[in-house]
């Protein structure tokens, strides 16, 4: 059930005076990728398919990821009046598949799913909470505060379904590390990087995944800041069974920090050195 919709937001409070352009290719690159929710809802359904009460869940999560993505979509096109959404996204849609008929997770397992969703609403959440505090445009930060509320609520609907299959399934604590950091990993994949291409990028320069990878997280990870990546080790432990409070979270979130830092100046200066045009390779179907 929806908590909000797009129709009631104060967009008569847009203030283009206020946008940052570092931001808007992160708008318009987030509403791809929200936007595409419906597809991971096929998914989960099929993996989930004697699951009524998780299915009616994981229907509900949609049409609320897929609001995200129109909200989104709808700030971008008053920050860039000369961009489409719709075309954008049906870019999107062409290049950017996943396996919505799977039998099984891809995680191995019903609790590694929900693992595996954990931390994509732990970094979701995390990443609209940055965007947030650091616009001072008031339509995007109603936008992102509404949205990071949602999303730290995904975080907890997919915990809870996690923990009753945990019972079942009694997956190991190493076992559910590894897929926790394999996902985290995943961030670096096609869906960003491809979401960055179709929103940001001329449809005739090919898409490069290096240079989309690159333009969308020098961007993204600039709004970071240590309080958000400590408050998300908290759910990433929490999620894998561990304390999130105490010295060994501490420990994590300060070298999850400096990595950041470090990826991020790695992307910049992939940026700085950016050419006008990349490979014309699309991106490969890609899981869930």
């Amino acid at each position: 059930m929806k908590h909000w919709r797009v129709e009631q937001l104060a967009w008569d409070r847009f203030d283009p005076t206020r946008v940052d352009p570092e931001i808007i290719p992160l708008v318009k690159a987030a509403a791809m990728v929200e936007r595409n929710g419906g597809d991971y809802a096929l998914y989960l359904n099929s993996v989930f398919h004697d699951d009524p009460d998780f299915q009616r869940a994981a229907d509900n999560w949609a049409e609320e990821e897929i609001q995200h993505g129109d909200a989104l979509g709808r700030w971008a096109m008053l920050a860039d009046p000369g961009w489409d959404y719709a075309a954008a996204f049906a870019r999107y849609r062409e290049g950017f598949k996943i396996a919505v008929n799977a039998d099984a997770s891809i995680r191995g397992s019903r609790t590694g799913e929900l693992i595996a969703r954990c931390m994509v609403e732990t970094g979701t959440s995390s990443y609209y909470t940055a965007l947030a505090e650091a616009t001072e445009e008031p339509a995007l930060k109603q936008v992102c505060k509404l949205i990071a509320a949602d999303e730290y609520r995904h975080f907890k609907l997919f915990y809870d379904h996690m923990k009753r299959y945990l019972a079942r399934e009694n997956l190991s604590f190493v076992q559910r590390l590894r897929v926790a950091a394999g996902r985290i990993g995943e961030t670096e994949d096609d869906e960003l990087a491809f979401a960055f291409h179709c929103a940001n990028e001329d449809p005739a320069i090919g898409y490069d995944h290096g240079r989309c990878l690159a333009g969308y997280m020098g961007r993204a990870m600039g709004f970071y800041r240590y309080h958000h990546i400590e408050r998300g080790m908290g759910m990433i432990f929490k999620a894998v069974g561990l304390e999130p409070r105490g010295r060994l979270s501490d420990l994590a979130a300060r070298g999850a920090w400096r990595l950041l830092c470090w990826r991020r100046d790695r992307f910049r200066q992939a940026i700085a050195g950016t050419p006008t045009a990349g490979n014309s390779n699309l991106p490969v179907a890609q899981a869930a």
